[in-house]
């Protein structure tokens, strides 16, 4: 009989244990359901865009705000100082250096923010070495080495230190550099508005947009001719290579490239507003303002609303659109434009 009631008291314990661990297993299985819904909503949240802002009424802000009166430079200082801030505080936060999800398992908007950085550092470079100087052998402003040092941080750093505060310290270099400009009193900050300063940031962004173009364009793949020597009979290369070659971007990176080529564009728009209104009088003598505005209006479609899930990369006359074709297409008559305007503004 005492075997009985000890059976039974085994039997009962086994039962009590077996219904708790399914209870534990259970909750753990809706613990990690609601944890994946709730990281899915919030990736889905943080994966959009920036829209489109006015350089003009942000530099107005800016100014009012700091009690500075508007000078030559200011709206493409102010601009720049906006770009960088919605670089670093637009909805999910900098996603680059995340270490945890979802924004590890992103890689769309951290592609954008790399190619509005790297149009940051490129303006950062010609704001230290052109467009604050008087000439080559002028002293730089020291603010701007600043600036230009810390937006060049390693961009996916996620601690000592991080890259966002990093680059918040370009962002008050930035903003001390726009506050000494608006001081009439002194000419301790300039900003040049020379049609030679701007063919070298033109230079540069020729030289993004070139390389952008050809990426997207190699989406389907082509026969790529060497052109590297081409016009010169003297000129020679450190490594030989094919003349003739297939070029193709892997298809797990025509999602890179192409949010890449968006951020540059969001940039790159706001960035030409803003030396429409600096450089304004320069392009009406040189009768380049209507050139600098046609290269705005052929970027403005590369902002437009993506509308499918996913990038498609049909062939080139395929029934399957090819997005990135589509953005190369955009890219290139842009860029096009420019090399149009800076030879306008050197012989017009």
């Amino acid at each position: 009989m005492a075997d009985m009631e000890e059976l039974k008291t085994k039997v009962a314990d086994q039962i009590q244990t077996s219904s708790t661990t399914t209870n534990i297993g259970k909750a753990l299985g809706v613990t990690l359901v609601f944890l994946s819904c709730a990281i899915g909503i919030v990736g889905f949240l943080w994966n959009s865009e920036p829209a489109l802002f006015n350089v003009t009424a942000v530099t107005e802000i800016m100014l009012r705000e700091r009690n500075l009166n508007k000078v030559t430079g200011s709206t493409t200082v102010a601009t720049m100082i906006e770009v960088t801030e919605i670089l670093l505080n637009k909805r999910g936060g900098y996603l680059t250096n995340d270490i945890m999800p979802p924004g590890v398992w992103m890689d769309n908007v951290p592609n954008w923010e790399f190619g509005v950085l790297v149009q940051v550092r490129d303006m950062a470079r010609t704001l230290r070495n052109n467009l604050s100087r008087s000439q080559s052998q002028s002293t730089e402003d020291v603010g701007l080495v600043n600036s230009e040092n810390q937006f060049y941080f390693d961009s996916d750093s996620w601690m000592l230190p991080e890259t966002e505060s990093e680059y918040s310290k370009g962002i008050e270099a930035l903003e001390d550099y726009l506050d000494r400009l608006a001081q009439t009193s002194s000419s301790n900050a300039q900003f040049y508005a020379r049609a030679d300063n701007l063919r070298a940031w033109l230079s540069e962004v020729e030289t993004r947009l070139g390389s952008l173009s050809q990426r997207l364009s190699a989406s389907v793949g082509k026969r790529q001719i060497d052109l590297a020597l081409a016009g010169d009979a003297a000129a020679t290369k450190s490594t030989s290579t094919s003349s003739d070659e297939h070029v193709k971007t892997p298809w797990t990176e025509l999602d890179d490239v192409f949010f890449e080529a968006r951020g540059t564009t969001w940039a790159l728009i706001h960035l030409l507003n803003a030396i429409e209104v600096d450089f304004k009088e320069v392009l009406e003598k040189k009768n380049a303002l209507v050139s600098l505005q046609h290269i705005i209006r052929e970027l403005e479609p590369a902002q437009d609303t993506l509308w499918s899930p996913m990038i498609l990369n049909g062939s080139g006359l395929g029934l399957v659109a090819n997005h990135s074709l589509v953005m190369a297409s955009h890219i290139s008559r842009a860029n096009a434009a420019i090399i149009d305007l800076r030879r306008l503004l050197e012989d017009g």
